[in-house]
């Protein structure tokens, strides 16, 4: 590796860096957490015995598993315009990300709450436990333990996403990475150093999936 390389990609990594502190976590966390609220009334509504609220659950489901995510996210900021919705970068990958951890993450979720068995709902019923009480009490803890390696890996996997932002100018890591190689010529390198930023992130994230899941199965027996 020649003197320029090594200055290029030393240079690189601090812009590369503050991109994903300030841009690429960040989004990723706004729009996991928009997503499982989302997901968790999506979920609630598959399992409703309300036949619109689990139509209108099952369509948005089907429509968001069915199409690309970038399609989606090209759809929100590239053809809202023409409807007369313009919206900035970064609010319209928001809403891509969100929709796409909402439809995913609502059948986690559901599987989660059906796996804790009917004898448990009939106990709180015997109770005296309302539905809402029933679910907070006695369902959601158990279902939480249940979904959240999947609804981990699925936080792990939009950080990954948020490369897809770039698309749409949204200036995260990615975006960074190519600007820089546009401007140096040495894009394996570059792309090669985002990616082991990304690495990076995911590998910490790995690790608090560990201690998450640890967390909640010490309450399994």
């Amino acid at each position: 590796m020649d003197a320029r390389l090594l200055d290029i990609l030393t240079s690189s990594f601090i812009p590369f860096a503050i991109a994903a502190l300030k841009v690429t976590i960040p989004l990723a966390l706004v729009s996991f957490i928009l997503g499982l609220i989302l997901a968790f009334f999506t979920a609630l509504a598959r399992l409703s015995s309300n036949k619109l609220l689990q139509s209108i659950a099952q369509f948005y489901v089907w429509i968001i598993r069915g199409t690309p995510l970038l399609v989606q996210l090209f759809i929100i900021f590239y053809g809202l315009p023409s409807l007369g919705i313009t919206l900035n970068a970064y609010v319209a990958a928001t809403i891509a990300f969100s929709m796409s951890v909402g439809a995913y993450g609502s059948e986690t979720i559901r599987a989660a709450i059906e796996s804790i068995p009917k004898e448990q709902w009939e106990a709180g019923q015997t109770l005296g436990m309302t539905y809402s009480q029933i679910l907070k009490r006695i369902i959601l803890p158990q279902a939480a333990r249940v979904s959240t390696p999947p609804l981990f890996n699925a936080f792990i996997g939009l950080v990954k996403d948020t490369s897809l932002a770039a698309s749409v100018t949204v200036v995260e890591l990615f975006r960074k990475a190519q600007e820089v190689a546009g401007v140096t010529f040495e894009p394996l390198w570059l792309y090669t150093e985002a990616a082991l930023i990304y690495l990076i992130i995911c590998t910490v994230l790995s690790y608090y999936q560990r201690k998450t899941e640890m967390y909640f199965n010490r309450f399994h027996a």
